[in-house]
């Protein structure tokens, strides 16, 4: 694979780490059960980690780590701040919101283990998908849980 494509793919992971950790210090700021704003800031932090860990990559193969989240996530994030702000913050709708978030990082990172790439960066993107994926089936369980108590 060539040096650009794989710089490519690894900005486009940070990014989506970016957006992910955002989206999820807001859905913390969103909600009153302890227990998920911990597991909301615990994600966040894991995200920034793994970041720092592709900005790593990205600067090994001379090239400029991504800074920013994309545009589509602030616009999320704030859609999930006036979810928060029109429900009473309610718990099932920011974990709706968080998991419509986890999809689109399943989704990129999906895709990135679709590129080829060297054998020490792939096994840096698995481990983190994995992660993601956890993360989202933990968030859809909650999500799952929060339904069956509101008769949904």
């Amino acid at each position: 694979m060539e040096k650009d494509k794989i710089i490519s793919t690894l900005n486009d992971l940070i990014e989506t780490c970016i957006d992910s950790e955002n989206g999820f210090r807001e859905a913390a700021n969103n909600v009153k059960s302890p227990q998920m704003n911990s597991m909301f800031l615990e994600i966040a932090n894991e995200r920034k980690g793994f970041a720092s860990e592709l900005k790593r990559e990205v600067l090994a193969f001379g090239g400029d780590p991504e800074t920013t989240g994309s545009t589509g996530a602030a616009v999320h994030r704030a859609w999930m701040s006036v979810v928060g702000s029109l429900t009473g913050k309610s718990e099932h709708n920011i974990l709706v919101e968080a998991e419509r978030g986890e999809d689109a990082a399943v989704g990129v990172y999906e895709k990135a283990m679709k590129e080829a790439m060297p054998s020490s960066v792939r096994d840096l993107i698995d481990r983190q998908f994995r992660s993601v994926k956890q993360s989202h089936d933990r968030i859809k369980q909650m999500r799952d849980a929060k339904s069956a108590t509101m008769g949904k």
